[in-house]
This record gives C-alpha cells, sequence and structure tokens, in this order.
C-alpha cells in the first residue's frame, strides 16, 4: 500500500509556556514527528489532571521528567529535516523541554527528593506526600503546567493533521 503524500499547508498553532505561535509550513517529517509525539503526551499525567488526594506526586514528576526523552527520540528519528530554524517544530519541540518543563522539575524535583528522604518506614508514601508543606503548591503548578502541556498537545494534533 502507497503512502499518502502529504501535500505541506502553512500553519499557526498556539504555543505553551508564553512561547508565542508558531506559523510554519507543514510536511511529512514534521507531521509524522508531531503525531509521536502526541501519542506519547496525550495518554501521560503530562496532560491529565490528577486530582487532589489522588495520584502520587513522584510519578507525576517522573512522567515529566520522561518527555525529554521521549521528546529527544522522535526528534533523533525525524532528522535534521524538522528544525530547520527557530520557527521550525523541532525548535519548539526543544523550547518546551528547556523552557516550559525543565525550570519546573528543576524547582520541584530536588524538594520533594529532599522530602521523600525523610519518610519514617512506618508511613505510605501517600500519607508522607500529603503531610509535605509543599504538596498542594505543587500539584497547583503541577495543574499549571498540565494546562500548558494541554495547549502544546493541541498543537501537535493539529500539526498531525488530527481533527
Amino acid at each position: 500500500m502507497a503512502k499518502k503524500k502529504v501535500k505541506a499547508t502553512k500553519l499557526t498553532v498556539g504555543l505553551p509556556f508564553n512561547l508565542g505561535s508558531l506559523e510554519f509550513e507543514n510536511d511529512e517529517a514534521q507531521q509524522r514527528a508531531a503525531w509521536s509525539l502526541y501519542v506519547e503526551l496525550s495518554t501521560r499525567i503530562a496532560v491529565q489532571p490528577l486530582e487532589e488526594g489522588k495520584g502520587i506526586l513522584r510519578e507525576a514528576l517522573t512522567s515529566l521528567y520522561n518527555v525529554f526523552g521521549i521528546t529527544r527520540q522522535i526528534l533523533r528519528e525525524a532528522g535534521p529535516e524538522i528544525a530547520k530554524g527557530p520557527q521550525s517544530f523541532g525548535a519548539i519541540a526543544i523550547d518546551v523541554l528547556n523552557k516550559g518543563l525543565r525550570p519546573f522539575l528543576v524547582k520541584w524535583h530536588p524538594l520533594l527528593k529532599t522530602h521523600e528522604e525523610q519518610k519514617p518506614p512506618d508511613r505510605t508514601t501517600l500519607d508522607h506526600e500529603r503531610a509535605w508543606e509543599h504538596e498542594k503548591e505543587l500539584r497547583r503548578e503541577l495543574n499549571q503546567v498540565r494546562e500548558q502541556m494541554t495547549i502544546y498537545v493541541e498543537a501537535l494534533a493539529k500539526i498531525a493533521g488530527i481533527e
């Protein structure tokens, strides 16, 4: 079965983390990379709400951290043709990591790790997290990141040609 060629079309998509918008000519390579990243992100805590009192914060941070490796792999496999200039899919994907996710993770990963290291052996991980003085603040910021990642997933869907 022959692959359907994607005709290059001009797109404008809104970007998360105050990165503005991206206007570019979409092509098959960018569409495939966007689809791969869309599939990965749309099924992660990155865009799924973590309700108050539910889930474990470490798992949420780990899921967001794993977005780095996934994005790197997708960009490597897609090749340099998706990263031609600052208004390219590749450049934006890297900006989302470095300007969006990295500051959040750099702040919260060590704080949570320090708290985790103080967990008494007779306390569950969930109970220990809930007793943490920064638990609500981390959940609030995690929700803000989730909102931004949802904007990103919507942009990826548009780039991938998903209605």
